[in-house]
């Protein structure tokens, strides 16, 4: 083999193999092992059988594998059984085996003929066998039974290559003696994902059910359907001897007798059986090994270093020191305070890119969503005018009001205002759904502490609970103030102005022509003032009884033009005009001081009578002085209410930062601890999780294992002895697949003219290197080649170079 260190792969690679089943992960680690593949009833499972030397596989017609079975055969003197699912227990009646897979394949696939391609761990112990890791796979198969899916044969398939593409994997391709060898399922699906032959081994089985008078002589010496690694025979029990309890050594005893008595095979018969086939297989896998061994290095000092900060914490690891306990939950609480303050504040090393959570989250109900509902709070207009309408009658009572009353405005007011506690509220509950999410998310770091975890949970949330009282009381408390003061002195109160605005008075040459002046206008009046300073008015013109007309655009003028005038027919509007004339740049300016003033109470000439003919009696007054009173204050209520807006929009969040957020983030780094120590015993909130205990041990098993593993690779050599791979061989075979056996030898000979390289690795013995030799010049032309070749030319040439090739192995020595 080398040196020792080449016979501990194998069990290595069997315990890391187990290592990671027993996580549920591959560790993106392929280890080798070798999967047997070929058509149902074939002869895989009795093979396998044939090397531990125990009936233990179920039997049956039809599919019986129906998962994987990962077998691991390790030399021991003792003999017993272990499943990866049964840890601790020992099988030593191999019957007991049996039935446990069988139990295991339906738990899974159910009891009628399903799949699965989730394994079965199984190892032996046994000094009859060579240390093996093989993969029995179910049997190829092409009509669906039971209840299995119509597309069982696809199933199959894709389950064989799952494991058979890994380039870790060699194959072990079994075909049945008396079938047609270029029909095998077997060779063609490894042909598949091993075109170069590097990874594949052929089986024949059944070599005693034969027709008499025929042999596989041809496909055993590798000279039929040539493979690079050759052809293996072996000869199992026949059903009669399964059914009869045949001793498997008997079976094996018999095989033996079987290759050294039949004349086609007793030339070759050191390199046919079974304990041959398990002798080449563990050297083969051995040699994979060692060729995979620098890959698997490398991969398993990358697994090493990305556990190795996992596992820091669990190294000196004591689950009932109190010291400890103490100090992991002086850290988890600290932990868990600066992940909720960076949650919170923003951090670069917890950046969530799937979604906005806590502090961002938050940053968006303040000035999203918050200033969102605010603008969503509609105003019913002819609502809020009726309103309007009727406060300031209720409060001149029975007398005439000149002037526009503040009581009205106030009252009105007030009202809106009042209308702003819902949106608050909602701003504050879904801060504190936030809030409550962030701190869940904040303890899912403690889940291998389910105690400490919802202790956390409940005293925080509980928390927030009482500030979201305080905090809501806080904000009506801020709507209150709002309602007890209106601030008609605000420096962004519009008091009476509705629109300031440059306008050009269109006057004729005569007198003085036209001029572009600073206008104001009001609910009172409308003045005009040389330039935006106002300082110097040029005019006011009171608003009572005016009204707009349209004046159509002048022929050489390049302005849109409407027109004020008074209704009394006896008062000029301005100077000595009855109508002044005010230009604008565009029509969109005309438009739009023309809404101003019907804010103001100055509305067309002709909507007078529309207004009166289809509005109700109860929204619009007969008294213009009325209307224009109800438009001041539904303009002053615009702006003030704007000014309340733009306040609690400010004032919202630092409120619920001030009472809320800071607050809770100094409770759980200043008086967290002690609550969670008033709360119970601390041994009770430090205890783990059965799943956190689990997955230590699990961690800690792979991380010794990888360790062990790059120890023992350590001590290997690169220079150790193998037998290196066979020459590639003519495998045109493949694919053609041509099934007449009499077209099969010429392919054949160019392997056998360049031919008995390929020998070597199939003859390890220096039994037939040598010794035979000399005595084949004569019988050859006639025995070895006349049965098959009739073609005189032909025979010589292939004995020829065989002779130089076969002698070197022994000059040396």
């Amino acid at each position: 083999m080398g040196n020792r260190g080449m016979e501990d792969l194998i069990p290595l690679i069997n315990k890391l193999q187990d290592a990671f089943s027993s996580i549920g992960q591959s560790c993106n680690l392929d280890l080798p092992q070798i999967a047997v593949v070929g058509g149902q009833s074939a002869g895989k499972s009795s093979v396998l059988e044939n090397f531990v030397g125990r009936d233990f596989l179920p039997r049956g017609s039809g599919i019986v594998t129906r998962r994987p079975l990962i077998l691991q055969l390790c030399f021991n003197k003792a003999e017993y059984a272990e499943f990866l699912h049964c840890k601790g227990r020992k099988f030593v009646d191999f019957e007991e085996v049996r039935a446990e897979i069988e139990a295991e394949t339906d738990r899974i696939t159910g009891s009628n003929k399903g799949i699965s391609a989730i394994p079965i761990n199984l190892r032996v112990y046994s000094p009859n066998v060579l240390n093996l890791t093989l993969i029995d796979l179910p049997g190829m198969t092409k009509v669906a039974v039971g209840d299995q899916p119509l597309d069982i044969e696809h199933q199959i398939r894709d389950m064989l290559l799952q494991f058979i593409t890994k380039e870790s994997c060699l194959i072990l391709a079994v075909t049945p003696a008396n079938q047609d060898l270029a029909n095998s399922d077997a060779l063609k699906i490894a042909k598949e994902v091993d075109p170069q032959g590097l990874r594949t081994i052929g089986v024949i089985t059944k070599l005693d059910l034969m027709d008499e008078g025929t042999d596989a002589k041809d496909i055993l010496e590798n000279k039929l359907l040539p493979l690079r690694r050759g052809y293996i025979g072996v000869v199992n029990r026949s059903q009669k001897d399964i059914d009869g309890r045949k001793d498997i050594r008997a079976a094996l005893a018999a095989e033996r007798k079987f290759f050294l008595s039949h004349p086609g095979y007793r030339h070759m018969a050191e390199r046919m059986g079974t304990p041959h086939l398990q002798k080449q297989l563990n050297q083969q896998l051995t040699n994979h090994i060692r060729d995979t061994l620098p890959g698997l290095r490398s991969k398993l000092q990358s697994q090493v270093l990305s556990l190795e900060k996992e596992v820091e914490e669990y190294k000196n690891f004591r689950p009932d020191d109190p010291t400890r306990k103490t100090k992991a939950l002086l850290q988890m609480v600290q932990q868990f305070g600066v992940d909720f303050e960076k949650r919170i504040e923003g951090s670069g090393d917890q950046v969530d890119t799937a979604e906005l959570s806590g502090g961002a989250k938050i940053n968006r109900i303040f000035h999203e969503r918050f200033p969102f509902e605010l603008v969503k709070i509609v105003f019913d207009e002819k609502e809020l005018r009726r309103e309007i309408s009727h406060a300031i009658k209720n409060v001149h009572g029975v007398r005439t009001g000149l002037f526009t009353p503040d009581l009205a405005f106030e009252a009105i007011v007030k009202k809106q205002i009042i209308k702003l506690k819902e949106p608050c509220i909602k701003c504050i509950d879904l801060v504190i759904q936030e809030l409550i999410n962030t701190v869940r998310q904040c303890t899912n770091k403690l889940g291998s502490y389910p105690r400490l975890r919802e202790e956390t949970e409940r005293i925080v949330t509980t928390y927030v609970r009482e500030r979201e009282g305080k905090t809501k009381d806080q904000v009506m408390l801020l709507i209150d103030i709002e309602l007890s003061y209106i601030n008609t002195n605000h420096e962004d109160f519009i008091g009476f102005v509705i629109r300031k605005g440059w306008l050009t008075i269109n006057i004729s040459i005569m007198k003085g022509g036209s001029k572009e002046y600073w206008f104001i206008l009001t609910a009172e009046s409308l003045s005009w003032y040389k330039d935006e300073e106002e300082k110097e008015k040029k005019y006011m013109l009171p608003l009572d009884n005016l009204k707009l007309r349209d004046v159509e655009k002048g022929f050489m003028s390049t302005k849109h033009v409407f027109g004020v005038f008074n209704t009394e027919s006896s008062r000029n509007v301005y100077k000595d005009l009855r109508q002044i004339e005010l230009a604008c740049d565009t029509q969109e300016d005309v438009d739009s001081w023309k809404a101003s003033f019907l804010r103001a109470g100055v509305y067309p000439e002709k909507d007078q009578v529309d207004t009166e003919d289809t509005a109700p009696s109860e929204t619009f007054s007969m008294d213009p002085q009325l209307e224009r009173q109800v438009e001041t204050i539904r303009n002053l209520v615009d702006s003030y209410i704007g000014i309340v807006n733009k306040s609690i929009r400010d004032l919202m969040p630092k409120t619920i930062m001030h009472l809320m957020i800071n607050s809770a983030k100094d409770f759980i780094h200043s008086e967290l601890l002690a609550y969670l120590y008033s709360s119970g015993d601390q041994n009770s909130l430090m205890e783990e999780s059965a799943d956190q205990a689990q997955r230590r041990d699990e961690m800690l098993r792979m991380y010794h294992a990888l360790k062990e593993a790059l120890h023992i690779i350590g001590d290997i050599t690169t220079t150790t002895v193998t037998v290196p791979v066979p020459p590639p061989v003519n495998d045109s075979w493949m694919q053609e697949r041509r099934p007449p056996a009499a077209a099969a030898p010429p392919p054949s000979r160019p392997p056998a003219v360049s031919g008995p390289r390929p020998g070597p690795p199939l003859n390890p013995s220096p039994a037939f290197g040598g010794p035979p030799i000399p005595s084949r010049p004569g019988p050859p032309p006639s025995n070895a080649f006349g049965s098959n070749n009739h073609q005189d030319p032909f025979s010589a040439p292939p004995l020829i170079p065989s002779r130089p090739a076969r002698i070197p192995p022994g000059v040396p020595r």
